[in-house]
């Protein structure tokens, strides 16, 4: 839950309820997906999980075709800068493009400089 505890997630943990369905009531809903991004630490040859984007496939009315909502992006402070949130948002745009969608949606918090910069970095507008 370390997007919750971060300062633009809120600044608190998830609740311990969320923590214990979050998994699987996300995997129930036919129309969500993830990217989770990981390092491979050499010393001990794992996989850390060190980013994550969630998101939700919708329709738009306008061009009769699915789209994709982000709405959750979320990187450890550790490896901010590295580009690990604009593989995520490539993983998206594929996926995307594998769905027919004529779209990709977000949000942003306006306090949230480093986001947009990525987000506009990629493409997304303001």
């Amino acid at each position: 839950d370390g997007y919750a505890k971060d300062p633009f997630g809120g600044g608190e943990g998830l609740k311990e309820e969320v923590k214990e369905h979050l998994h699987s009531r996300l995997a129930q809903i036919p129309h969500a997906f993830s990217f989770i991004a990981y390092y491979r630490e050499e010393e001990n040859d794992d996989d850390v999980p060190v980013g994550l984007i969630n998101c939700f496939e919708g329709f738009s009315t306008f061009a009769g075709r699915p789209l994709i909502n982000i709405h959750d992006v979320f990187v450890l402070e550790k490896f901010r800068g590295q580009g690990v949130s604009q593989e995520m948002l490539g993983a998206v745009e594929v996926e995307a493009r594998r769905r027919g969608c004529c779209k990709i949606t977000l949000e942003v918090l306006s306090k949230n400089e480093a986001a947009m910069k990525a987000y506009n970095k990629r493409g997304f507008c303001s």
